[in-house]
Formats: structure tokens, C-alpha cells, sequence
């Protein structure tokens, strides 16, 4: 089979094949998404200023606030890139392979 797809910019929405409807929005909210992280960050209370470069660079969102403070990571979505680690001004985290903690890989 083939598709005659010439006139594609002239479709209208109703014309469009099911597979090319996106019913929901892409979230990885719902999933976990950590499970093949190799190497984990750690935050050093003491060092941290509480700059929150981590939380906005970390491309995973990964990086748990409240009231104004990092509190923690979200080890079942961040993916252990070393983006939060490279990008602390004061290196207040480091990244530790996932063997050292229990469980890990």
C-alpha cells in the first residue's frame, strides 16, 4: 500500500490517518524513568547554598523543591547525566556509581 500524501498541508484534521492523533501529552510523570541510571547525584547539605542551579538545569526535573530549598533528587526519574554536578557553583554534588547504594545496578 501506498499513501498519496501530495495535498498533505491542505488536510484537514479529520483527514489525517488515527495513528497521527496524539490523544494524550507526552508526560513521563506517570513512569519511571531513572531505571537505567549508571551513576546518581549526591547533594552535601553543608556545601549547599541553595542557588537551585540544579533545579534549573536538570533536564529531568529530578530536582525536588519545597518552600524555596532543594530537599532532595527524584532517583525514579532523573537519569543520572551529572548536568545538576557540573553545573553547581560550589560542588555541593557529586555523582556516585548506582553500586554504592543498595540495590543498585
Amino acid at each position: 500500500m501506498t499513501w498519496d500524501i501530495k495535498d498533505i498541508q491542505k488536510w484537514s484534521p479529520e483527514e489525517h490517518e488515527l495513528g497521527a492523533v496524539i490523544p494524550e501529552a507526552g508526560n513521563a510523570t506517570l513512569y519511571k524513568t531513572g531505571g537505567w541510571r549508571s551513576e546518581r547525584p549526591v547533594r552535601d547539605e553543608e556545601k549547599c547554598t541553595q542557588c537551585l542551579f540544579c533545579y534549573f538545569y536538570c533536564p529531568d526535573t529530578a530536582v525536588l523543591v519545597e518552600d524555596g530549598k532543594v530537599v532532595a533528587f527524584d532517583y525514579d526519574h532523573c537519569k543520572g547525566c551529572g548536568v545538576c554536578a557540573t553545573e553547581c557553583p560550589v560542588d555541593a554534588i557529586t555523582m556516585h556509581p548506582e553500586t554504592e547504594f543498595e540495590g543498585g545496578c
